[in-house]
């Protein structure tokens, strides 16, 4: 099965494990990137991974 190129807000949060709400909130302070299709907003497939390996880096920074 193909991974689908973009996904509903609500598919990224359940990515994620987190909340629609708290997806909104990430989305809005651009920490998740995300594009409008017509009036919905759609959330790239990357952009989740990228936003996961950013956690990651800051992470072990605030460790060191």
């Amino acid at each position: 099965m193909r991974t689908p190129l973009l996904l509903t807000v609500e598919e990224a949060a359940r990515e994620l494990g987190i909340g629609r709400s708290r997806m909104f909130e990430l989305i809005g302070s651009g920490a998740v990137d995300s594009v409008k299709v017509g009036r919905s907003r759609r959330i790239p497939t990357a952009a989740l991974g990228e936003y996961v390996d950013r956690l990651r880096v800051e992470q072990r920074q605030e460790v060191a």
